[in-house]
Formats: C-alpha cells, sequence, structure tokens
C-alpha cells in the first residue's frame, strides 16, 4: 500500500466512524428526549454529537465511496433480537464507544485532535450511558433485580474503598450500600464524591446502589435508593420524597419491628445484628431465634446483617436466611473478591 492509498484509507475509516459515532450518539438523543423526558440527558447526548460534527473535516466525507465498501448494508442477526429499548440504548452506546476507540487510535496518524477529542468523549460516554441506564431503569426493575440479590454489601470507612466494592461486584455482588457516618468522612462534598464514585461502579456492573440514612444524598447521586435505621425518617415520609420508583430498605430488631416494615411498603428489611458487631456498638445482638422468625413471617426479601462470615454462614442459612448482608468480612479482606465469591457460593448464588 502506498502512502497515498494509506492516507486515503484512514480518511475513508475516520469519515465511516465519525457518521457511526455521530448515528449512535442521535439514537441516545433521542431515547432521553422521548422515552425518558430527560432534557439534561438529552443535552448532554447532543453535546457529544455536536462536538463530533466540528471535527468531521470535509476531506473525510470526500473520501467517502460506499459504493467499494465491502461491508455496506451487512447486518447481524443481534440486530433483529433488540426487543427493547433498553437493549437498542445498549447497542447503541457500545457501537458509540467503540467507534470512538477507532478514531482515537487512527486518529493520532491523521487528525491528532480528532484524537484527543474522541478520548475524551470516549470516558464523557461511559458515565453518560450509565445514567441512561438508571433513567430507564422502573421501580419494578430495581425490585425485580434486588430479589435476584443474595449477598448485600454495606460499606465501612476503609482505605481503598473503590477497589473494594469493586472486587466485590467483579465476583457477583449486585446490591451495594454507601455507609458513612458522622466522623468517617470530613464533610458532604467528600461523601457526595465518595458516594457518587460508587454509583457510577455499581451501575457499570448492573447492580443496585444505595444511600445509608441520607436520602438528600441518595437524590444528589442518583441511587437507587435508601436504607433508614429505626431512628431514621419514617418510609412513609421518605417515600414521598424519594417517589415510587425507589427502593426503601428498613433495619429491624424484633418482629413488631419486621412488621411495621411491611405496613409501611418498604421494599426489604435486614434483620440483626445476628452477632455483636463494631459497626453497631450498642446494640444487643438478636442471635439466630429472630431470623427464624423472619423466615417464617417475613413476605418482602430480608437480608441477615450482623457479624456475619464464612464461618457461620451455614448456621445463619439454617436458621431460614438465604440473604446476608455484610460489612467487615468483606471491606477488612485481605482479598474482598475471593471473600465475596465464597460467600455467595455458600449462599447458592451467582448474583
Amino acid at each position: 500500500m502506498t502512502i497515498g492509498s494509506e492516507r486515503a484509507a484512514i480518511e475513508r475509516l475516520l469519515d465511516a466512524n465519525l457518521d457511526r459515532a455521530r448515528e449512535g450518539l442521535r439514537v441516545l438523543e433521542d431515547w432521553a428526549r422521548f422515552a425518558l423526558d430527560r432534557p439534561d440527558l438529552v443535552a448532554r447526548s447532543k453535546d457529544l454529537r455536536q462536538r463530533l460534527g466540528c471535527l468531521h473535516q470535509e476531506r473525510f466525507k470526500l473520501a467517502r465511496h460506499t459504493a467499494s465498501d465491502p461491508a455496506a448494508g451487512l447486518a447481524h442477526p443481534a440486530q433483529a433480537e433488540r426487543r427493547d429499548g433498553a437493549s437498542v440504548l445498549a447497542a447503541n452506546a457500545g457501537r458509540v464507544q467503540e467507534a470512538l476507540r477507532v478514531l482515537e487510535e487512527f486518529g493520532r496518524i491523521e487528525d491528532p485532535v480528532l484524537a484527543a477529542e474522541a478520548a475524551a468523549i470516549r470516558y464523557v460516554l461511559y458515565d453518560l450511558e450509565v445514567d441512561l441506564i438508571q433513567a430507564g431503569r422502573g421501580g419494578e426493575e430495581r425490585r425485580a433485580l434486588l430479589r435476584r440479590c443474595h449477598l448485600y454489601l454495606v460499606t465501612s470507612p476503609v482505605a481503598g474503598l473503590e477497589e473494594v466494592v469493586a472486587a466485590a461486584l467483579a465476583a457477583g455482588v449486585r446490591l451495594v450500600q454507601y455507609r458513612a457516618k458522622p466522623g468517617d468522612v470530613p464533610d458532604d462534598r467528600s461523601r457526595f464524591a465518595q458516594a457518587s464514585a460508587l454509583r457510577q461502579l455499581c451501575h457499570r456492573h448492573g447492580a443496585l446502589f444505595l444511600v445509608n440514612d441520607r436520602i438528600d444524598l441518595a437524590l444528589a447521586v442518583g441511587a437507587d435508593g435508601v436504607h433508614l435505621g429505626q431512628g431514621d425518617l419514617p418510609p412513609a415520609v421518605a417515600r414521598r420524597l424519594l417517589g415510587p420508583d425507589l427502593l426503601i430498605g428498613r433495619s429491624t430488631h424484633r418482629l413488631e419491628d419486621l412488621r411495621q416494615a411491611v405496613t409501611d411498603g418498604c421494599d426489604y428489611v435486614g434483620v440483626g445484628p445476628v452477632n455483636a458487631t463494631p459497626t453497631k456498638p450498642g446494640r444487643e445482638p438478636v442471635g439466630l431465634a429472630y431470623v427464624a422468625q423472619a423466615a417464617a413471617a417475613c413476605p418482602l426479601p430480608f437480608f441477615a446483617i450482623g457479624g456475619i462470615d464464612r464461618a457461620n454462614l451455614a448456621a445463619v442459612r439454617k436458621a431460614g436466611a438465604n440473604r446476608v448482608a455484610v460489612v467487615r468480612a468483606i471491606t477488612t479482606a485481605e482479598d474482598p473478591g475471593a471473600v465475596a465469591a465464597a460467600l455467595l457460593a455458600g449462599l447458592g448464588a451467582l448474583a
């Protein structure tokens, strides 16, 4: 291949991938506009599309020659399997990401400015895709995913928290709660930054992300819901603030608490603490008897919590719990991913 023919090929390639990326972004933009009714997501999609449009040079367009393109009109059977908006959204987000990577790689040869912009847009698009997915996730979808969750990770203020959560998600955890008590984090700005990062991480893995106590923080970061203790706002008040589609969990320590949570319309309950734990200082453990009561009486998904680890998981399961929530078992583990995988295996769950 001569230098001239290689340059022409790269110009055609850049033109094709600019078209592909801009078309895919238009699909995302229109979904945000007509299906989600989210002007903010429309604006973000449109901005990316127009940024690429400004770099779509005339010389790239003039290099276009559809008649000689051997892949023109080539389809794939997977395209016919897209049966809903979510699958179309995912396919087009992937299409844009792939096109941007091509623009980044070959743009370095022919157009470094385009290459740099494609790289920047690709990383912005990762977060936009997550926000589009979350915006389309209704209450029933969240509750269906909740019912499939058997291992619930509650965070604690440990070094490398994002890495710990990422390892647990990679192992199959699909439910994470951000818990930062007064004194754990310097201020609300830091809490917002931590929670935002974890929310994005969870949604990239298709996992639910909840915030402990703080309804304002949950709304601010776009969480899937909140977890409330017995001393927090009543669930009815939380529901008015959160709307019908977000999840509400409730800590319970006795059967009366559980029955009230059901009456209050909570989506799940925590049952515990089963054992004494430093994350709940001064709280008397309820033992396995309450777990057995919950197993017999609770119509909601319930998660046994409180000092549960691999050593005592079998006893908790024998008492009737097939879902557990853990803190230190994962957050302080030398290999959080391995521990999460072992707990999931012990629960007989894949996610």
